[in-house]
């Protein structure tokens, strides 16, 4: 069952069509205009990095590459590097606090720290 997606050739849009099979015939009209003039496009796709090969990429916690702080999979490593270098385990509510900044949720201690900031 793929998708197919096209370019409108009067205004220019991008649409997706999903087909049934793949030898299913499709007559495609724009989304947006209506226009059966559509050319078909090569889609996009994704393109997915282990852990490892992003914190390589990225650099290490002593050794921070240029991207290292746009990534938000790297909060947290500095403080893991620690807590494993001195050989100590890690209390459960920073590993909860920085796993909960990983998914995008700001920590409450945080919030509590910056009043201004509001949940979107």
């Amino acid at each position: 069952m793929p998708v197919y997606e096209f370019r409108c050739q009067a205004c220019q849009r991008k649409s997706s069509f999903f087909v049934r099979s793949i030898g299913g015939s499709l007559s495609p009209a724009c989304t947006a205009c209506g226009s059966r003039e559509m050319s078909r496009v090569i889609s996009g796709f994704a393109y997915h990095k282990s852990m490892a090969t992003i914190h390589e990429e990225s650099g290490g916690p002593d050794r921070p590459g240029s991207d290292y702080y746009k990534d938000p999979r790297n909060i947290g490593r500095w403080t893991e590097k620690k807590f494993k270098d001195l050989g100590m385990e890690m209390p459960s509510q920073i590993q909860e606090m920085i796993q909960s900044a990983r998914e995008g949720e700001m920590p409450e201690s945080v919030k509590d720290l910056q009043p201004n900031l509001t949940d979107v």
